[in-house]
């Protein structure tokens, strides 16, 4: 029989708000955010949403979800940046994104604030990851917790957040099967 060691929790710290990184090549970094949205929704928390690329005047199955919980959504981009006709255009609106995100931020409304495909405008070097993380150090509430999503996540980002996971596509109906994204399961 193993003996169960018991832990000393006195040293722990019963609550505080996290930053979480969702991160990697793999399909589910925008989903496990929506995930922790609707748990954190059932506890009546307050709670807002920043997609940073997607195109402004999308309806994709969360955004109608959204709407119907009653959760603040925000869709800053013009679509995928691959296909830009506009980067100047592009790159003002990530930008513009990070100015909504600081003022949720900085207004203490919230429980939980999602910036989902956050990690692109830092990437792309659209924003210094360095001003980035050291204004959130500076202004982040202390129980606010930050999801940010995204491929790429950069070092300082991922040194800041206190979680991070890699989501590492082992196996992807689009590449195996040639099967196109499908409403409910890829948006």
């Amino acid at each position: 029989m193993v003996e169960k060691k018991s832990i000393d929790r006195s040293e722990y710290r019963k609550q505080k708000g996290l930053v979480m990184v969702y991160t990697g090549t793999g399909k589910g970094k925008t989903t496990a955010a929506l995930g922790m949205l609707m748990r954190a929704w059932g506890q009546d928390m307050k709670l807002a949403m920043i997609q940073f690329i997607k195109h402004e005047k999308s309806r994709y199955g969360e955004v109608r979800a959204a709407d119907k919980m009653g959760v603040e959504w925000h869709v800053m981009g013009d679509g995928w940046t691959w296909t830009s006709k506009d980067m100047e255009q592009t790159i003002q609106r990530g930008v513009e994104g990070w100015e909504k995100a600081k003022e949720l931020i900085l207004s203490c409304n919230y429980d939980i604030i999602v910036l989902d495909e956050f990690t692109y405008p830092l990437h792309f070097g659209w924003l210094e990851v360095s001003d980035v993380v050291t204004w959130l150090k500076a202004n982040k509430p202390e129980m606010l917790h930050l999801v940010i999503t995204g491929r790429d996540a950069p070092a300082e980002l991922v040194a800041y957040a206190d979680l991070v996971t890699e989501m590492r596509e082992i196996k992807h109906p689009f590449s195996e099967q040639k099967i196109l994204a499908q409403p409910g399961v890829d948006f």
